[in-house]
C-alpha cells in the first residue's frame, strides 16, 4: 500500500520513494523559497486522495503570503531555442503568480499566439493585440483583456499580423523601444500591474529584441536535455549586447530548468551542470516532465487551472513563489560587448560566465 500510495500519473522522480520532481520528500515544509503546498502522501490511501488533497491546497492557499513588489517587474522568457517550454513557462508561472492575489500581465510577442490560447484569451485577426500596440495604433489598455481563469491574470493577446511586424518596425523611428515605450512603468502602475511577464518567439529577430529593450529582468527555461546548452551562448551574447547599447539595466535574474526527467542520469547531469554554470540565478525548484503539462494548452488552460493536483502544476507554484520571494537578482557581465557590435548581428557564441555582483 505504501508503494501505491506513492503512484502519479506523471512522470516518476529519481531518489527514494516518496520524494518530489527536485527531491524532497513529500510532505516537506520547504522547497525553494518557502513552504510547499503539498500534503504528507501518507495521510492518503490512494493517489487520487492524494492529487485531489494537493488541488485542495492550490486552489485554497489563503495561508500563504507573497508581498507585492515595490514596483513592477518586467521579465522577458526568452530562450531561441524552440522546445524548451518557454511559453509553458511564461503561462504557467504567470498563472502560479496570480494565484497570490498579485496582478500579473502576459504580452504574447510570439506570432503563433500560443500563449494568448493557454490563458482562454480569443485572438483572431482585427482583435486590438500587441501588434497595434508595437505600431501605435492603440495603447497598451485598450489591448488588454481578462484571462478566463484568473481576474488576477491578463493578457495582451498576438494575431497573426504580428508575423509581418519585423518588417514593418525596420522603418519605424526607435524601433527597437516600441514596446519599452508602451510597458513604462507609469503605464503599468497606473493599472495596478505587479509582474509583466513577455513571451517571445523562439528567434533571435527584431521582436525579441524589442522585449530584451522592454525588460530590465530575462528568465531562461532550460531543459534537462543533451541540447539544453546549445545556442545559449548567443543568447547570453545578445543580452550583452542589447544591455549595451538599449538597455544598460538589462540582465539574467533567473533560470528555470525544465522537463526534468528523473529516471535519467543525462537530466542530472544537466541540472549540476547548469546550477554550476549559473549559481544562484538557478531557482531551486524544477518542473518535471509531465503528460498534465503537455496535455493542458489542448484545453486552452494553464496546467494549475487544468489539474491543480499535478506534480508539473505544484512544481509551478512553487517556482512561481520562489521567484516572487526572492526578489530580483542584479548581474553584471565581466566584459561588456565592444562599441562595435549589433545586437542583430551578434559575433557567435559568448564562452563567458554571468556573475553575481
Amino acid at each position: 500500500m505504501a508503494r501505491q500510495r506513492d503512484r502519479e500519473t506523471d512522470v516518476p522522480t529519481r531518489g527514494s520513494r516518496g520524494t518530489t520532481p527536485t527531491g524532497h520528500v513529500a510532505g516537506s515544509a520547504i522547497l525553494g523559497a518557502g513552504v510547499v503546498l503539498r500534503p504528507a502522501g501518507d495521510d492518503f490511501d490512494t493517489p487520487v486522495a492524494a492529487a485531489a488533497a494537493r488541488a485542495a491546497r492550490v486552489q485554497h492557499h489563503g495561508e500563504v503570503v507573497v508581498p507585492r513588489p515595490s514596483s513592477p517587474r518586467v521579465i522577458t522568457v526568452a530562450n531561441q531555442k524552440g522546445g524548451v517550454g518557454k511559453t509553458t513557462t511564461t503561462v504557467n508561472m504567470a498563472a502560479a503568480l496570480s494565484m497570490f492575489n498579485l496582478k500579473v500581465l502576459v504580452v504574447d510577442l510570439d506570432p503563433q499566439g500560443n500563449a494568448s490560447t493557454a490563458l482562454g484569451i480569443p485572438h483572431p485577426s482585427g482583435t486590438p493585440s500587441i501588434y497595434e500596440v508595437l505600431i501605435g495604433e492603440v495603447e497598451l489598455a485598450e489591448a488588454i483583456q481578462t484571462s478566463t481563469h484568473s481576474p488576477n491574470l491578463w493578457c495582451v493577446p498576438a494575431t497573426i499580423d504580428l508575423a509581418g511586424a519585423e518588417i514593418e518596425l525596420v522603418s519605424m523611428e526607435a524601433r527597437e523601444k516600441r514596446l519599452r515605450r508602451a510597458l513604462s512603468e507609469e503605464t503599468l502602475t497606473d493599472l495596478g500591474i505587479d509582474f509583466v511577464l513577455i513571451d517571445c518567439p523562439p528567434s533571435l529577430g527584431l521582436l525579441t529584441v524589442n522585449a530584451l529593450a522592454a525588460a530590465p529582468e530575462v528568465l531562461i527555461p532550460i531543459q534537462c536535455e543533451y541540447y539544453a546548452l546549445e545556442g545559449l551562448g548567443q543568447l547570453l551574447r545578445n543580452v550583452e549586447l542589447v544591455q549595451a547599447h538599449l538597455n544598460p539595466e538589462l540582465h539574467v535574474s533567473t533560470i528555470l530548468l525544465t522537463m526534468y526527467d528523473g529516471r535519467t542520469k543525462l537530466a542530472d547531469q544537466v541540472a549540476d551542470e547548469v546550477r554550476n554554470h549559473f549559481g544562484e540565478l538557478v531557482l531551486r525548484t524544477m518542473i518535471p516532465r509531465s503528460i498534465k503539462v503537455s496535455e493542458a494548452p489542448g484545453y486552452g488552460q494553464t496546467v494549475l487551472a487544468y489539474d491543480p493536483g499535478s506534480r508539473g502544476a505544484m512544481s509551478y507554484l512553487d517556482a512561481g513563489r520562489e521567484f516572487a520571494m526572492r526578489g530580483d537578482l542584479t548581474l553584471v557581465s565581466p566584459e561588456p560587448a565592444e562599441p562595435g557590435d549589433e545586437p542583430l548581428s551578434p559575433d557567435g557564441p559568448s564562452e563567458q560566465k554571468v556573475q553575481q555582483q
